[in-house]
């Protein structure tokens, strides 16, 4: 993955800990096979998907580009 990727999603995981619904993310549910999980945006086609254990828990699942829901 392209370092300025990496240093993008720390900055956005960083966003995410103090409001995972910021409108920088744009946080959206997933549909189809991962109606179970969301995603955020990282930069460009690049997103975190993840899904929320319980009222105060995240698992981050996978990151990169739209291939990761395939």
């Amino acid at each position: 993955m392209p370092k300025m990727v990496k240093l993008k999603a720390e900055e956005k995981e960083k966003i995410f800990q103090k409001n995972p619904f910021d409108a920088r993310l744009d946080t959206h549910k997933l549909h189809g096979k991962y109606r179970e999980h969301w995603a955020f945006t990282v930069i460009g086609q690049y997103r975190i998907m993840l899904a929320f254990s319980g009222a105060e828990f995240v698992d981050f699942i996978n990151i990169g580009t739209h291939e990761i829901y395939k």
